[in-house]
């Protein structure tokens, strides 16, 4: 399987768990490569959000709050440094400010854009995995380099406790396994 449909596969299985909602940017409207992997996710899951990315982590701090998996979706790293605060000061610390009395699942779901056919510009294509990695002392950083390990970490970061930053590479959409 490519790489998109790994991703595809792993969108549409968190889809159907009872307690998931997805969020973000072309998550209901086209608009970036990542719309085609929710193509399985039924759209009452879906909510749409401007463009704020912040107030993006905010919100899905507060509904995994409620008890819900929430993937948040950031088509471009680069525009995931306009959420770092909420990312690195409250959902990296929440259960050590909270004293372990509060619990959040949020799974974000970042890409970094791809350099072919075209260079998009360099506000489209950074890659900040070493960074968030050592910022990040709570929030798990993985980011998914074959088509393999797409499903894998998805499952991994549904099924298992704790909060996931999951790094996807546009330029591998389409490649075979």
């Amino acid at each position: 399987m490519t790489y998109q449909e790994e991703l595809t596969k792993a969108m549409t299985w968190l889809g159907e768990k009872s307690d998931t909602i997805f969020v973000g940017q072309s998550v209901v409207y086209p608009g970036n490569a990542m719309f085609k992997t929710l193509l399985g996710v039924p759209l009452e899951k879906r909510l749409e959000l401007p463009v704020a990315e912040e107030m993006q982590m905010g919100l899905s701090i507060g509904m995994a709050l409620t008890g819900k998996t929430v993937i948040s979706i950031y088509p471009r790293f680069d525009f995931l440094l306009l959420a770092v605060n909420q990312l690195v000061n409250h959902l990296d610390k929440l259960e050590e400010f909270t004293h372990g009395q509060y619990h959040a699942k949020v799974i974000i779901r970042v890409g970094i854009g791809s350099k072919n056919p075209m260079y998009p510009g360099v506000q489209h294509c950074g890659d900040y995995t070493e960074v968030f990695s050592k910022m990040l002392k709570n929030v798990s950083v993985l980011k998914i380099d074959t088509p393999h390990s797409a499903w894998v970490f998805y499952y991994v970061a549904y099924r298992n406790p704790g909060n996931y930053l999951l790094i996807e590479d546009m330029n591998l959409y389409g490649m075979e396994q």
